[in-house]
């Protein structure tokens, strides 16, 4: 529909050839005309994305259960990324490269990592917070290998899972990539508790209920964790309802982050960036 106004109104102006910068500013018109301004900000997100000049790797973390799965695969899918990892196939990988006496953390679900635990434990720390965080401390060299080979690809990339935790990434590492980390969240109880009977039916019991309801209080004292951490690095923390409201929140957290990136400032220091790289390329 909006390609017919397009087409009808440089026909009626007898327009032949244009630049791109006047066919994007009928575009936008034609869809502020026709379907409002809140489509015309999609468009304009949607340009964003597909000019940035470096590659977008999105970091979704959260408590087992909240959907980072699944809110993951649907970002994913609307932003046209095609790269999707999860942290659990990482500690996979790792687990059977690292044997059990060197990283003893692999080796059990994030809510069963205390056992793992061999160095003592000061009486103020909890168990499953210090078991969890050993985990996440051997998982993060993984995640950092990960997105490093991204940005040397230049590709866009989504990473979830439960040991994308605020704190334990070193983010000033990625200058070459625009690295947006969010956490989901599932405030009520009894919605976070309801997410595992449905991943049970999902998945046929491949991922058993009373699992993951039987260590339910250890995986609410991760996500709470989790959270702090997020409030404390200035990291988004996103509260899961419904995915009907949740994905747009995540798409417009997404677009602000790269938005505030890429503000004049930026923009100007990446056209620096690029060009000093050119100029390093020629003189070599």
């Amino acid at each position: 529909h909006i390609a017919e106004l397009v087409e009808g109104h440089l026909r009626k102006n007898n327009k032949l050839t244009v630049t791109s910068k006047f066919l994007k500013k009928v575009i936008l018109q034609n869809i502020t005309a026709s379907a409002g301004e809140e489509k015309t900000e999609k468009y304009k997100n949607w340009q964003t994305l597909g000019a940035l000049d470096k590659p977008l790797i999105i970091l979704i973390g959260g408590a087992t259960g909240v959907g980072k799965s699944t809110i993951a695969s649907e970002i994913a899918h609307r932003l046209g990324i095609n790269r999707l990892t999860s942290t659990d196939s990482i500690r996979e990988v790792m687990r059977m490269i690292f044997s059990k006496d060197i990283a003893p953390a692999l080796q059990e679900s994030s809510f069963h990592a205390a056992k793992t635990i061999r160095t003592p434990v000061n009486e103020k720390t909890d168990p499953v917070i210090a078991g969890f965080m050993e985990q996440t401390a051997v998982v993060s060299v993984g995640v950092e290998a990960i997105i490093q080979r991204a940005i040397n690809e230049n590709l866009h990339m989504v990473i979830e899972g439960i040991h994308i935790v605020p704190g334990f990434l070193d983010l000033k590492l990625f200058k070459d990539a625009f690295v947006v980390p969010l956490i989901i969240a599932v405030e009520d109880e009894k919605v976070h508790k309801s997410h595992f009977y449905m991943r049970g039916v999902q998945t046929h019991q491949q991922r058993p209920f009373e699992k993951y309801v039987n260590n339910f209080e250890a995986i609410r004292k991760i996500g709470f964790y989790i959270e702090s951490l997020a409030q404390k690095n200035s990291v988004s923390v996103i509260q899961s309802y419904s995915l009907d409201n949740t994905i747009p929140a995540i798409v417009d957290d997404i677009y602000y982050q790269i938005n505030k990136a890429t503000g004049p400032n930026g923009s100007r220091k990446a056209k620096k960036a690029k060009s000093k790289k050119k100029k390093n390329k020629s003189t070599g």
